[in-house]
């Protein structure tokens, strides 16, 4: 019998199902709680003992998703273990998976977007330059917030009509980035060392000044947006505290903006502008068409508040 069937599961994962950092961290937390629970060894639980523990996880009112995911955790690890011959019978085998309420996401307007975009032009020069190139990168491309925070320095060094990115699960994909976001690109290039050099200074107080030139320039840091952080570049929650202050320095409730808000609406004005769908899947890297579904309902949705509002036969409440 394994000493760490969860340990190994993990490793499966990260291996076999090549699973991210955070998945991984979220499945391990969830078996965690369920032997907490549980009070007893994981291995030695019965269909009975999962029973009590989702009926618990149902009475917390958690979303969802967590629901959804803490039984994909748990349906995995009891699989694992019985490929495993860690034991004879999944106990979880008779768990339903959890009801998932289809929540069509958010998103903003064309016009909102622009207003984003120019309320970025009211921090200072360069901070200016930095946010405004992070708002056209998020909404010419789609891509996750830890993908373009993460961009190497090197894949938009010669002003490329695309990049290419490899997002969850390690599936590369090619992205656009149009005109308007490669101009802002090179605007922010331009300033871009001066965010090297305040992320970096620390490192090289005791070098002399022509090695600390050296040392802020470009070859200090390989990412297109660097900064202190320990992984060398900007935190999806700091990105999120700028969107905040752009939203509302354009008079947008901040609730309604964040870095994947404009994923959502990157996809949506694709299908409204007549985009065909496998394309949008294919630019958002879903593996699943069903994910990327859910826009047809949110362009659908918008679609019919624009007749209902704008044509003249429309009933009016």
């Amino acid at each position: 019998m394994a000493r760490d069937p969860v340990k190994l599961f993990l490793q499966m994962m990260a291996v076999e199902r090549n699973a991210s950092k955070r998945t991984l961290e979220a499945y391990g937390q969830d078996l965690s709680d369920l032997e907490a629970f549980a009070d007893h060894d994981l291995l030695a639980l019965g269909e009975a003992d999962l029973a009590r523990f989702f009926e618990h996880l149902d009475a917390l009112g958690l979303t969802g998703a967590t629901l959804q995911r803490k039984r994909s955790a748990i349906r995995q690890f009891y699989r694992f273990c019985v490929g495993e011959s860690y034991i004879l019978v999944d106990p979880s085998r008779k768990i339903p998976a959890a009801k998932k309420a289809q929540v069509l996401p958010k998103i903003i307007s064309r016009e909102e977007v622009e207003s984003l975009i120019s309320a970025a032009e009211l921090k200072g020069p360069h901070h200016a330059l930095r946010l405004k190139c992070l708002i056209e990168i998020a909404y010419a491309s789609g891509m996750r917030v830890s993908e373009i925070v993460s961009l190497p320095l090197d894949a938009v060094m010669k002003d490329p009509a695309y990049l290419i990115i490899k997002g969850k699960g390690g599936v590369e994909r090619l992205v656009p980035l149009n005109p308007s976001a490669r101009v802002a690109i090179k605007a922010y290039l331009d300033v871009r060392e001066l965010f090297v050099a305040k992320a970096f200074s620390h490192q090289v107080d005791s070098l002399d000044g022509s090695e600390r030139a050296t040392r802020k320039g470009d070859k200090a840091n390989g990412f297109l947006f660097a900064s202190r952080g320990g992984d060398g570049y900007l935190t999806r929650r700091r990105v999120g505290q700028l969107l905040d202050e752009a939203a509302i320095n354009a008079g947008i409730d901040p609730a309604r903006v964040s870095p994947h808000v404009l994923r959502h609406a990157f996809a949506t004005h694709l299908l409204e502008g007549g985009a065909d769908l496998r394309v949008v899947q294919t630019l958002l890297g879903h593996a699943d068409i069903s994910t990327t579904q859910i826009y047809t309902h949110v362009a659908g949705e918008r679609l019919r508040e624009v007749v209902e509002t704008h044509h003249p036969l429309s009933r009016k409440s």
